[in-house]
Parts: structure tokens; sequence; C-alpha cells
């Protein structure tokens, strides 16, 4: 979320969004491991919260940035941030653009193996994926008071992502002893494009010095455009040519609105009630061509129209307080979501159609004991849910290469989670804690193959139950007066159990360790040495990840009389930042190994100017909605 709205966003398409702020755009980022009923319950794992910086004085000011990053390929990020406030009034305007080129390299080893185990086929695919995008993104609001315990505001959102590609994968066929049986290259050429509008009118009313009524409606429309132009080419004398194009292009419509209500009873306490609607419809049409005869010719076993249409109605109630050396917050959120999922057909492919309904109860809240003046414990548990990306439903397939695609599966069901951890904090020296999650309906990347096993399919599906027992510790420090230091590891034993074609056992431990340096030199120069290492690990039930790390290092310096700010940072300075791992088949296994252009040396200015005046700021209210949106 930014600013307590929803990204939209997952994939690269996020990725995108992120790398085109700057920091100096960023008042703080909230974590929430353990979000209250107020808060929609999609998200196991909680919700990473970006607040942005926003005028809190009279006045009018201000910041400017532009950064120059240098991988393989050059990277550009700048961005305007502007606010004024007088009076009634509040209004601000971010504007960021992102310019770069990207790199990714992916290489796969695929061996098949008879009953015997014994190795039948090699499949050695190295793929090289490289391109540029353009992203231009625009944020406007505007807060009026129009008396002193009302505020009405209004904020509107737009997106622009540009992303061209030039892609070249080598597929080759190995036999047993490593001999080249025959080859096939690929070269495709996409383009991509992603379009995003986004408005929210909000209101807050103070009804009382004890009670406030806030109001939300949202509207977003994605339009969205993938188009690609394949070659498959036979890598031998009298070889053939395969070439065929598609055009996928997606639209997503969303709309919301909620009402909270928040009453503080009494010292110490506070109770809140809402109502949320929303509903979203997305349609994707497929079309894909062959080149025959020089005739394009539609492939209709491939191209198809989607259609997903989804409903939720939402009411929660909650209540907070302290009494005595105890706080605590409790709630209970009803979710009832009704979708319906269209495959229209044609005459090659029958026409489907998939609808649902189903209510679910989300319990959550946390208990905490002041033990002394330093020490305190707290018992925290929720239950919440997952539902899969509007476009993880869509069965259409996307080509990797010739013997491998991906598709989508519109029988996927939500996961739901029960998570409960107790922990202890010491002052903000130390926290401690023990947890333990149970996920079912788990869904997880599998991989299908044809009837000829020569190609293979990537999809998503519920495979069965998750059982996560962790440790943490979080340990804030200060060697020395200009040295602080943040370190964090997690330990997690995972246990998956279900089907997937067969049935399935696995366990894994995996350890994941974060540390941050802040090192102050005086004069305006601030340093940071950062990095994180996780050991083996497993998020699929197909998928072993191996151990993975980075290291990063930046160095600022105050100018201007402290109106402006240089930096220079290095992003993954050792190159160990790939995702490196096996993948097991029934009948086969993949090692496989993707690496991005992450190793960044970037400078960076910004230059904060106007003047503002403290005042008291009224808060508005902040909306919540989430959802799914995927175009990575």
């Amino acid at each position: 979320m930014i600013d307590d709205k929803p990204t939209y966003l997952s994939g690269d398409d996020l990725n995108n969004l992120l790398s085109s702020m700057n920091s100096s755009q960023v008042a703080q980022i909230e974590l929430i491991a353990n979000p209250t009923a107020k808060y929609d319950a999609a998200g196991n794992a909680g919700i990473i919260n970006i607040r942005t910086k926003k005028n809190r004085n009279d006045g009018f000011n201000g910041s400017l940035t532009t950064s120059y990053g240098q991988g393989v390929y050059p990277k550009n990020n700048n961005s305007v941030v502007l606010n004024y406030r007088a009076g009634r009034v509040n209004a601000f305007l971010n504007y960021s653009v992102n310019a770069s080129k990207y790199l990714t390299s992916l290489y796969a080893y695929r061996k098949y193996y008879d009953d015997n185990k014994n190795v039948t086929a090699i499949l050695e695919q190295p793929a090289y994926f490289t391109g540029t995008v353009v992203n231009n993104t625009v944020k406007a609001g505007l807060d009026y008071s129009i008396a002193p315990a009302t505020v009405v505001g209004v904020a509107v959102t737009g997106m622009d992502i540009h992303r061209n590609g030039n892609n070249e994968a080598t597929a080759s066929w190995l036999q047993p002893d490593g001999s080249v049986d025959s080859s096939v290259l690929t070269r495709s050429k996409p383009v991509n494009r992603f379009r995003n509008g986004a408005v929210n009118v909000n209101g807050r009313k103070a009804l009382s010095k004890n009670a406030d009524l806030s109001a939300d409606f949202d509207y977003l429309h994605y339009q969205m455009e993938g188009k690609q132009d394949f070659n498959n080419q036979l890598l031998a004398s009298g070889g053939y040519d395969e070439v065929f194009r598609s055009d996928i292009p997606t639209t997503i419509d969303i709309v919301s609105g909620k009402l909270d209500y928040t009453l503080r009873a009494g010292p110490g306490a506070v109770v809140a009630v809402g109502l949320k609607s929303s509903s979203s419809h997305t349609e994707n049409a497929a079309t894909y061509q062959n080149l025959e005869n020089r005739q394009w010719v539609e492939d209709l076993t491939r191209s198809n129209h989607f259609v997903y249409q989804e409903n939720i109605q939402a009411a929660y109630g909650s209540v907070e307080g302290k009494f005595r050396f105890f706080s605590y917050q409790g709630g209970m959120r009803y979710e009832y979501t009704g979708y319906t999922a269209h495959q229209f057909g044609n005459i090659q492919q029958k026409d489907s159609s998939v609808s649902r309904k189903y209510g679910s109860l989300f319990p959550s809240g946390y208990l905490t004991y002041r033990v002394d003046s330093v020490n305190s414990l707290t018992l925290t548990f929720g239950r919440r849910t997952d539902r899969p990306p509007f476009q993880t439903l869509n069965p259409f397939l996307y080509i990797i290469n010739k013997y491998t695609y991906q598709t989508g599966n519109p029988y996927l069901l939500p996961q739901y989670s029960w998570n409960f951890e107790i922990s202890h904090q010491y002052g903000s020296l130390l926290t401690t804690g023990l947890s333990y999650s149970r996920i079912t309906d788990y869904f997880s990347q599998i991989f299908l193959s044809d009837t000829s096993k020569t190609i293979l399919y990537y999809t998503q599906g519920n495979v069965g139950r998750v059982n996560n027992f962790g440790a943490s510790v979080s340990l804030s420090l200060s060697p020395l007066k200009w040295w602080s230091s943040e370190l964090t590891a997690v330990f997690n034993h995972k246990q998956l159990r279900g089907f997937n074609g067969n049935s399935y056992t696995t366990s894994i431990s995996q350890l994941n360790i974060n540390l941050s340096n802040q090192l102050s030199f005086g004069k305006g120069y601030v340093g940071e040495l950062s990095g994180f290492y996780t050991t083996r690990a497993r998020n699929d039930v197909q998928e072993l990840l191996y151990p993975a790390g980075q290291v990063h290092v930046g160095l600022s310096k105050s100018v201007l009389k402290k109106k402006g700010t240089v930096k220079l940072s290095y992003r993954d300075i050792f190159y160990t930042g790939a995702m490196e791992g096996l993948t097991s088949f029934p009948d086969a296994t993949e090692y496989f190994k993707l690496k991005r252009d992450s190793r960044v040396l970037s400078l960076s200015f910004t230059c904060r100017f106007g003047k503002s005046f403290k005042v008291t700021r009224h808060q508005d209210g902040a909306g919540d909605e989430k959802d799914r949106v995927q175009n990575g």
C-alpha cells in the first residue's frame, strides 16, 4: 500500500513503480504484521504501507530529485514533489519518471528420467531478455476543510508504463551423454503497455469529541496490452521457421466504497465498526496467429476470450483499549464473495464457466502485558486469506519458448491461514518471537506436461496445506555515538503436505538474516552498509531455492545549507542476487538460475525548496482497498 491505498500491482509492474520512487519521497514504511479487522482480510503475511512525505505546514514547498544508475545498462529516475497549504486548503502533486534498460538471463537444464530413474533426454535452455522500460507516474490531491470538524478530499493517480523487449532463447535437446540432438532458436519482440487511472473521493466528519465518521469511494481502471512476435527456427540444415504472433489486451475495472465509524467509548477504549463493498471486472482476449503461406491464420487452439466478475461485501467490528498493565485489541471481519469466470469457446474449444459464492469470518487481535518499564509480552492472532491475482485465473497461454508455456487456472481457490505469535520486547533494544501459521488450500506453482511429455506448463493450483513454525530476533544497537545497527534474523521450519498429481510430503528449515548499519561521519556525511542472506528455502512444493544474498553500500552528503543531498550508492556489489534452484517433476528435474541487472552504481541529487510555517494539521481518513492485478 502507498499512503493507505493499494498499489494494485505485482510482478514487474510493482517493481517498476517502486524503482521510480526516490527515498526523498518516503516519510516512513509501516509493517503491519497483524492487521486489525478494519483492513481487508487479503494477505496472509500482513501489509507493507509506504507513507510519502506530505505538507504539514502552511506555505509552499517541494523537492526535486534526479538520479543516474549504471549496471550492465543505464537507469534514470526523476521526481518532483510539490505541496501547498493555506487556510482550509491543502494540495499536493507528485510526479516521477523512470527510464531504464533491463537485462534478465535465465538458464534451465532439464533432465528426463525413465521408470528406473535413468536419464533418457536432456533439454538445455539458455535465454536472454533485454529491453527498455519507461514509467510515468503522477498523483495529485486536494483536501478542503469545510468546517473545523469536517474535511473532504479528492485524489487522482495515473500511471503509464511502456516496455519494449528483445528476447532470445535456445532450446537444445541432448542425448544422455550430452551430445546435441537438435536445437531450436526462439526470437521474440514483446511490446507491452500498462495504463492505470484512479480517483478517490473521501470525507471525514467529527460527530462529537468522541466520535468520527469517514467515507471513501474509489474507482480504478487498468488498460493493458501485450504484443509479441515469435520465430522458432530449427538450427540444422533443411530446418524450419515457425512464425507466429500474439495480442493480449486486458481491461480491469474496480469500484469500491467503504464507511467507518470510530467511537472513543471511555478512558483508553476505542470501538470501531465499518462496511465495505467492492466490485471487480476483468476482460482478456488473447489472440494467436500463425504465418502460413504468407497469410496470418488465427490459432484457435491457443486463442481465448476470458471474463471475470467478482463482488465482495464486508462488515467489521473491533474494540481496542488499556486496563492497568494490559493493552488489548480484538475484532471480527466478515467477507462474502461471489464470482463468475467465463471462458468463451470457439470451433475448437468448448465454452466453459465457473461460479462460486462463499462467506468467511476473520477474527484478529492482540494482548500485551507490560511487565515493567522496559519488558512487555504480546500475543497476537489472526485469520487471513489470499485470493489469486485476477490474471492467474485466466487460462490463456503465455509462451516462454517452444517447449515451455505458462498458463492460468480458473479453478484456483483462495488459500486461508491462521497466524499466531508470542513476542517479548525489551525496550527498543531487543525483540524476540515464536510463531506458528497454518495455511490450507495452499496454492503453489505447479508444473504439468502434455501428452508427449515434451512441453512443460507452468501454472498454479491448490495443492494442500502448510505448517510453518518460526522464531525471530530483532536487535537494535548503537555501539558508538556515530554508529547504529539493526539486525534481524528469522528462522522458519515449513512442512508441506498435499497432492499435485502425486501425494507429497516435504519439509525444510530456512534462515533469513538482515543487517543494516548507519554511520554518521560528521560534516553532513552519512554512510550505510546493509545486506541480507537467505539459506536454502522453499516457497513452492516442487521448487527448492538455493542460498542467496546481497550487500549494499551508500554514502550521502548534505549540501546547500542542508537544502540538498547528494548520495552515492552501490547495490548488490558482489553480484550475488541471483535466483537459483532445482524444480522436481514426476518424470524430470530442472536446474535453473535467473539473474537480473541488479549490480548498480547510482548517483542521486535531491534539492528541497520553499518556505513553510508550522500549524496543526487535521488528519483525513484513509482507504484500505486491496486487490489483485498481475501484469509482470
